[in-house]
């Protein structure tokens, strides 16, 4: 039986799901991150749980080819948990998602192989490279009031001089402790800067953020439109993330004149008004969103669009008492972590649009609601992938849903 911080040594089996790897020791299953498959390492054991152990790879004795050496220094085990994968080489990392995406598709959304095979599965880089993309940071503060980020699974704060994944006009602002910012009275430090050039800076005390530098209201450009919202609300993080998703929606929906759509979970507004300019000024597109600041933004940025109606609302709440009504021909789902779960799926399935686009940051939800909609009697008929978040194991799908009839 494993202990807590024993090192074994062991040989790693296949990727899973939140950056690690599979092994085994006595045939019990340990989680091991900074590892590879097919490595033969030196585990120190982190976690102790019924069934399974999460351990750190600290020494490898047999490299993949895949391996690469880490370009942050704090990208180390024990260190900052930011990313999950900077040990391994930028296209086997594309590789490692698709892997991970094939294996939730069959495990928890029960396709078969060969459906699988069937649909491509791939995941795709955007441009700009692995480093130097993420437009939205959140850097946690210490008792010493030294900003960083947190170890991984944990609440301890890893001061840190530089985040190689930010962008570059994040990576330049005076925040980290290397600039000697300190920031004494703050829980955390929330930095922006956006693809229209805007940059803020804003300290988060008891959950209340306020602004040190720059505007509370930043633009954004995407879908040949410029957006304005809160500093803090919602975006995606990579700068080529927005136009990416919009195409791939697109693509997939195929959009025709006078077709009827809901955007729901819609936040600002992003599907929302690249359908309506598909559908034509004549159509009713509908988005909901229950996050306040995301409807006062989508009211703002969409008031062009006198045919798009923002509901603000939940979206089981909107569907299951029936503010968003039918027919409709197209759905986009776009929802949280979580997934958007079989109650949201049956409810839009009874809707009978011809085709849905479901935009997905996590796998394993996104493979379950897959098995909802088999089960209702729809198919999974193309799916996408992007790496929105190179470096670590997170990966974003686009999946097209039709009825089985079609």
């Amino acid at each position: 039986m494993l202990e807590e911080v024993e090192r074994v040594e062991l040989t790693v089996g296949a990727v899973a799901p939140g950056g690690h790897c599979v092994a085994r020791v006595d045939g019990q299953v340990v989680f091991v991150r900074h590892a590879l498959p097919g490595e033969r390492v030196v585990a120190e054991v982190t976690e102790l749980h019924k069934g399974f152990a999460r351990a750190d790879a600290v020494e490898i004795l047999e490299a993949s080819p895949d391996r690469v050496e880490p370009p942050c220094p704090y990208a180390k085990p024990g260190r900052c948990g930011g990313c999950d994968l900077q040990h391994v080489a930028p296209a086997a990392q594309l590789a490692w998602k698709t892997d991970v995406v094939r294996e939730q598709l069959t495990r928890l959304g029960r396709l078969t192989d060969a459906e699988v095979d069937a649909l491509g599965v791939t995941v795709e880089a955007l441009p700009g490279g692995p480093l130097g993309w993420r437009s939205r940071v959140r850097y946690a503060v210490d008792a010493a009031g030294r900003a960083g980020l947190l170890k991984h699974r944990s609440h301890e704060v890893v001061p840190i001089d530089r985040c190689l994944i930010a962008h570059p006009a994040i990576q330049d602002l005076p925040v980290l402790p290397g600039s000697g910012a300190r920031w004494p009275d703050a829980e955390a430090v929330e930095t922006v800067a956006t693809t229209g050039g805007d940059v803020s800076v804003a300290t988060v005390t008891e959950g209340v953020a306020t602004a040190v530098s720059g505007s509370r209201t930043v633009r954004e450009v995407a879908a040949g439109r410029d957006w304005t919202l809160p500093a803090a609300g919602f975006w995606q993080v990579h700068p080529a993330a927005a136009d990416t998703l919009v195409a791939a929606v697109l693509d997939l929906l195929d959009p025709r004149p006078g077709e009827s759509a809901w955007d729901l979970y819609g936040g600002a507004g992003l599907f929302a008004a690249a359908l309506a300019g598909r559908v034509g000024p004549d159509a009713r597109v509908t988005l909901v969103e229950s996050a306040a600041q995301a409807v006062a933004a989508a009211r703002q940025n969409l008031a062009d669009l006198p045919r798009v109606e923002v509901v603000a609302a939940r979206v089981e709440t909107a569907l299951a008492r029936r503010r968003v009504t039918g027919p409709v021909d197209l759905v986009v789902l776009d929802p949280p972590r979580s997934g958007a779960g079989a109650a949201v799926v049956r409810d839009v399935v009874a809707a009978g649009p011809r085709a849905v686009a479901y935009v997905a940051c996590d796998p394993a939800a996104f493979a379950r609601d897959v098995r909802t909609f088999t089960t209702a009697g729809w198919r999974l008929a193309a799916l996408r992938g992007y790496d929105l978040f190179p470096m670590t194991q997170h990966v974003e799908l686009v999946g097209l849903f039709q009825p089985l009839s079609d």
